[in-house]
């Protein structure tokens, strides 16, 4: 059997659920994604290690990418609770 290596590498279809990792990681964010790519295919490539460091990277990203996020809804949401509070006039 010839293996694709461009369009289905080993490391994403051998899995044993016979699932392809972007079928699972195309629904999710991209940092998530990620993540889910390195941990399935840790190991599949020789270096598992490496690729659950990067899975992390990626996590600790998307946890940052998400703190940022409800700080600025925060802050948006604290201003505009101030400004419709403010005496007219």
């Amino acid at each position: 059997m010839i293996t694709d290596k461009i369009n289905h590498p080993p490391h994403y279809t051998s899995h044993p659920s016979g699932v392809e990792c972007i079928q699972i990681t195309e629904g999710f964010s991209f940092n998530i994604g990620n993540a889910i790519k390195y941990l399935w295919r840790a190991d599949e490539k020789g270096a598992p290690l490496d690729d659950l460091r990067k899975a992390g990277w990626y996590i600790e990203r998307e946890i940052t990418r998400r703190i940022n996020a409800a700080n600025t809804t925060k802050s948006v949401s604290s201003t505009s609770s101030h400004e419709s509070t403010r005496p007219s006039g």
